[in-house]
């Protein structure tokens, strides 16, 4: 085992990539020493984007270093080197007396200090023109970016046009991967089921085995397929076109957290695995199952424990069974839910507040177009700032990418606005749902599966310590479950007092107190 141990990590050792300061004669990045079937080459760290190697190259400097061959045929020197680093060994091997001598059919070359002079001066003039080729494709690939092109291979789903220099819609595998998300978001699916489905469609490698994980999970959570391209550590708008909904979107990236959350060991199926921590090392919680044989009653009999892995120091606290673990869960999620009453009387305020919203409409449009441009005046700060070399390249990239990220959430607020209203109603009414929800999965009996699901709806965190669960409930849930009366949920013991809203509380101004006319 130790020897199986030692020789995986010797392997892994041999393939890590070495960074040089050698640039990438194509794209300008730089050129990393890797390990192939033919041993050590070099190549670019832009892969599979650029896919430009010397691996002859460095076959044959390693040829004239061992004494196999002692002279080089050439088209002209620049062939041989491009940067600093191959003129410096072509140069080393001419002092040493292990390459004798240079042909080219357009250069002249021999083996001298005049010759080795001339040789450095070519060879710098390579350098030259590469640099400034580098330069010129980086600022045609940026110009790209900022007309909404993506300059790279289109995502699945997609083609790239070579006539137009266009990504257009695959009308084939744009079917396959807009179910593939619809079937995601239904839930019920993990990444190998999309795995597989995507494999049932032809969509497969170039070699045509399946998808690797990691690539499926790329596919799902790809913001080039609601019009966002992310570049070099940069977020770009796209003007693709578009086949996947950005509600669609949304509900793929939900279900994704879920099933991240959930722990890839799982061969039980134990429904509660990844939605806990220990509360007193921060460790993750685990699942047993240990069975017992009662010979003369029940026969064979499972039993389900939660405990702390342990995994982070010493722990003292204990394993908690199933079904206790379960009653906790559901007295959370029935402090956590609204009563009907409530629910009446706050569905009752929306329908009020949308009237009023919607007649407020170009007020609430004005101000968030007015937040946008102040965003696009901010980046645009930001990128004179990044010129001027005030700021460094990683912190311009941070804080563009935030700005960035609330701009789309903005411009989405301002479509929303102008199809259904404001943008908190929709949000409002779907939390009003899913707390009138969590009253009837406390009350009835639901799967663990189901219990689970909302328990990460209602909760951001949760904590298992001396056998108690202590929930870090998520926004406006908190409150409720902080106010929670027993048999508050009660018709008739809910009073209307419980339910008024504070100050504060959308909309700024009281509906009651509005003038509320209908909209024809």
């Amino acid at each position: 085992m130790e020897y199986t141990n030692a020789l995986s990590f010797a392997f892994k050792e041999l393939l890590k990539e070495e960074i040089t300061d050698q640039k990438c004669e194509i794209c300008g990045k730089p050129m990393a020493i890797k390990f192939g079937r033919f041993g050590k080459f070099l190549a670019c760290t832009g892969f599979p984007e650029c896919k430009n190697t010397r691996e002859q190259f460095d076959k044959v400097l390693a040829k004239i270093g061992k004494g196999e061959a002692q002279g080089i045929i050439s088209w002209h020197p620049d062939r041989l080197a491009r940067n600093s680093i191959d003129g410096g060994k072509i140069i080393y091997l001419l002092d040493t007396g292990k390459l004798l001598d240079l042909k080219f059919p357009t250069f002249w070359f021999d083996n001298t200090p005049q010759g080795k002079f001339m040789l450095s001066i070519a060879f710098g003039q390579s350098k030259y023109y590469i640099d400034n080729l580098s330069e010129n494709v980086k600022r045609g690939l940026r110009q790209k970016l900022r007309n909404g092109v993506y300059p790279g291979k289109a995502p699945w789903g997609y083609s790239n046009n070579e006539k137009l220099g266009s990504i257009e819609i695959d009308p084939i595998e744009s079917k396959v991967i807009k179910k593939a998300f619809e079937l995601f978001a239904n839930g019920g699916k993990t990444f190998t089921d999309i795995c597989r489905f995507l494999e049932g469609n032809e969509l497969t490698d170039k070699n045509g085995r399946p998808l690797k994980l990691d690539r499926v999970k790329s596919i799902l959570s790809n913001k080039f397929y609601i019009g966002i391209m992310y570049y070099s550590g940069e977020f770009y708008e796209g003007k693709h076109k578009l086949f996947i909904t950005k509600e669609l979107f949304n509900k793929v990236q939900k279900q994704y957290k879920l099933t991240e959350r959930a722990r890839p060991n799982n061969k039980h199926n134990l429904p509660y695995l990844g939605l806990m921590r220990c509360g007193e090392c921060l460790a993750s919680i685990t699942g047993e199952v240990k069975s017992k044989f009662y010979k003369s009653t029940r026969g064979k009999v499972e039993y389900t424990y939660y405990r702390c892995t342990k995994k982070l120091g010493k722990c003292s606290q204990k394993y908690i069974q199933e079904p206790e673990l379960e009653i906790q869960l559901k007295d959370i999620l029935k402090r956590a839910s609204l009563p009907q009453k409530w629910a009446a009387k706050w569905q009752e305020w929306l329908d009020r507040d949308e009237i009023i919203e919607n007649q407020l409409k170009e007020e609430n449009l004005l101000s968030k177009e007015q937040h946008l441009k102040s965003l696009d005046q901010k980046l645009n700060l930001l990128l004179d700032s990044y010129l001027d070399n005030v700021i460094d390249a990683e912190i311009y990239k941070t804080k563009k990418n935030q700005l960035f990220e609330e701009k789309l959430q903005m411009q989405e607020d301002i479509a929303r606005i102008k199809s259904d209203g404001s943008s908190w109603l929709e949000p409002m009414r779907n939390f009003i749902e899913d707390a009138l929800s969590c009253s009837k999965i406390a009350r009835a009996k639901n799967t663990s599966e189901e219990i689970a699901f909302f328990a990460k709806t209602v909760g951001s965190d949760y904590f298992l310590e001396d056998r108690r669960i202590l929930p870090d409930l998520k926004k406006g849930f908190d409150i409720i479950f902080s106010e929670f009366v027993p048999h508050a949920n009660s018709a008739n013991l809910a009073s209307d007092s419980q339910s008024e809203r504070d100050t504060g509380v959308e909309p700024v101004f009281p509906p009651w107190e509005g003038s509320v006319e209908p909209l024809n």
